[in-house]
């Protein structure tokens, strides 16, 4: 159990559109860790909503997406976050020093029918799961 005067972990989930993969990771991470975490996401293209199909296969997990909308990466994001999980970005997505980085590499739900989402929403729940676990949460 961490110190009362720890501060909560701070995770940064980005990915292109931030319609999709980062969306479901985000969802994930506020539903297992609750406050225990601060979670953000974003795009460096942010789409102009989210993927229906995302939604969709995330309600069937009862985590509810709908009220959420692509964000613009902010520098300040980064900053801010303990760690910071890139998801398809290439060279889009900036790096800053001292940060703890992973690069989970999963297919683009943009396009994709409801049983292809749902494959990509279980890679990323089981990533999602082994990151709780290196935060010891």
């Amino acid at each position: 159990m961490a110190d009362v005067g720890t501060p909560k972990p701070a995770v940064l989930f980005m990915c292109v559109h931030n319609a999709g993969r980062s969306q479901m990771a985000a969802g994930y991470l506020r539903a297992m860790a609750g406050e225990r975490v601060e979670v953000r996401s974003a795009g460096s293209e942010p789409a102009n909503a989210l993927n229906p199909a995302v939604v969709e296969a995330m309600l069937e997990e009862g985590i509810d997406l709908g009220d959420q909308e692509p964000k613009l990466f902010d520098v300040q994001d980064a900053i801010a976050s303990d760690v910071v999980v890139t998801m398809g970005c290439g060279d889009t997505c900036p790096y800053f020093p001292g940060k703890r980085y992973e690069d989970w590499v999963l297919d683009d739900p943009a396009g994709q029918d409801l049983d292809a989402v749902r494959t990509i929403r279980d890679q990323i729940k089981e990533r999602v799961l082994a990151l709780l676990e290196a935060l010891g949460l």
